[in-house]
């Protein structure tokens, strides 16, 4: 079976061109392209909430920044039933709060499989260790044998996450596989840097594309990714 998704930092709903809302915006364009798994950082608590109608009944979020107006992290939304969330804490400043959100869902009555949703830190030092501590978490807590989906802002400038995710995991890069390099998402408006990722296991990687289209490049600073996977069968 063919899943549709989407990753997207939505810059807590602000767009970049005049620093307004976005996300009623974001709200129709989501509607439009109907993915079936949505992977959001830097969403408010209250915006993923709001988002939790019939298109999406399952979903879960991972609070990782709090402040006086409110506090905002990562979020799934599914349209698989969800058994499972934890948010992992990936932090290495009290600064800079970071955190891995993982869900564990089942796809056809039958199959777990796992959703983990990531945006990590700023600084490379701090990202090394998330990357280290991601790794370890996998590890430890999901069998080989089980489907993953890693995707969300992984800051990653340099490129530093392949060798534990991919060389040392067995993961695929989606753009990585289909189009031979990782995909230029950030800034939105002349994207340059390959910030954003998308990683899985267990799945044929059926196509990989970016919302490139005008209209689209205004929902954040970020540009959003689109990755279709089919499911391998299992047992």
């Amino acid at each position: 079976m063919n899943i549709k998704t989407l990753n997207l930092n939505i810059h807590k709903g602000i767009g970049w061109h005049k620093l307004k809302p976005t996300f009623k915006e974001l709200d129709a364009c989501i509607r439009e392209l109907g993915p079936d798994l949505i992977f959001f950082q830097e969403i408010l608590g209250r915006q993923a909430e709001h988002l939790v109608l019939d298109t999406w009944p399952h979903y879960s979020y991972g609070q990782n920044v709090a402040h006086v107006k409110g506090h905002y992290g990562n979020a799934i939304l599914s349209k698989f039933p969800i058994l499972f969330s934890e948010n992992f804490d990936l932090s290495t400043h009290h600064f800079d709060r970071r955190g891995l959100l993982h869900s564990i869902a089942m796809i056809n009555d039958e199959l777990r499989v796992h959703f983990l949703c990531v945006h990590l830190g700023l600084f490379k030092k701090g990202r090394d260790k998330q990357l280290e501590k991601i790794v370890s978490y996998i590890t430890s807590k999901i069998s080989e044998q089980d489907p993953i989906i890693l995707a969300g802002d992984f800051n990653d400038w340099t490129s530093r996450a392949t060798m534990p995710l991919i060389d040392g995991l067995g993961l695929q890069e989606a753009f990585l596989n289909i189009h031979g390099a990782y995909a230029r998402t950030f800034p939105a408006w002349a994207p340059v840097f390959k910030l954003d990722r998308f990683y899985c296991r267990g799945f044929e990687i059926i196509s990989a594309e970016r919302l490139i289209q005008q209209s689209r490049r205004f929902l954040s600073d970020h540009l959003g990714l689109t990755v279709t996977l089919n499911l391998f069968k299992h047992g």
